[in-house]
């Protein structure tokens, strides 16, 4: 009651026991997923925490969990934005029309996915209709790709397109003011550690853009150029 209010104020009582217990235990979805990404060391680990996570409702209406592709090993790291219908119905990154684009690109400059290359996106379910994928399914996905930045530790992560770079830069900066350009990436699981990163194109865009193409190529030579130890 009112009157109680104002003489617990006067009398200085400010904290008060409640009746319904509080949960002390046990910890929110996010504290569980965070617990188990820090004990996860391995990508088979954390492609199970990938497919047994519930907390995104693009996972409901997709066929697949789209993980990765290519060589773990691999130095370079391309991270691309989400599947399409093909990636959901094989459950690979980049298989599609734009995915083969994307292997013709980089052939050209000595990279592939069987060899030097090691492929994944920042959203492992396809949208329904390709749409772009929301604010808070980026957010979703990002502490999975964030390990998974962590365990395969290359020497160059390539953005491709921009939802990969609004995941990972956490900005929305469009690509063509990006591109060409380096950024140090970095993450809790790094250990303080930076990695290179650079944007490009995403293939889907130069199917629609084919005048592009040009500037892509000289983009991957600079790369080739300025990573060609690698």
């Amino acid at each position: 009651m009112p009157y109680k209010n104002k003489l617990y104020k006067d009398l200085g009582i400010k904290d008060f026991y409640h009746s319904k217990p509080i949960n002390r235990i046990i910890k929110s979805d996010k504290e569980v997923i965070k617990s188990e990404l820090d004990l996860c060391d391995s990508l088979d680990e954390l492609k199970r925490l990938v497919e047994i996570f519930d907390g995104c409702d693009l996972k409901k209406s997709a066929q697949n969990t789209v993980f990765a592709d290519g060589n773990p090993n691999a130095k370079i790291m391309f991270i691309g934005e989400a599947p399409g219908a093909n990636e959901d119905e094989q459950g690979i990154p980049f298989c599609g029309q734009s995915g083969k684009l994307l292997d013709n690109i980089i052939a050209a400059i000595g990279l592939s996915r069987k060899t030097n290359a090691y492929i994944t996106n920042t959203i492992f379910w396809r949208p329904p209709a390709n749409r772009k994928p929301t604010d808070e399914e980026i957010n979703l996905c990002r502490p999975f790709v964030k390990k998974h930045i962590a365990i395969i530790n290359p020497k160059l992560i390539i953005l491709v397109g921009s939802t990969a770079v609004e995941s990972l830069l956490e900005i929305n900066t469009p690509i063509t003011k990006l591109r060409g350009k380096y950024f140090d990436y970095t993450n809790e699981y790094l250990d303080g550690k930076t990695i290179r990163t650079t944007a490009i194109f995403h293939p889907s865009y130069l199917l629609r853009q084919p005048t592009h193409k040009k500037t892509m190529w000289f983009d991957l030579l600079k790369i080739k150029s300025d990573f060609d130890h690698l």
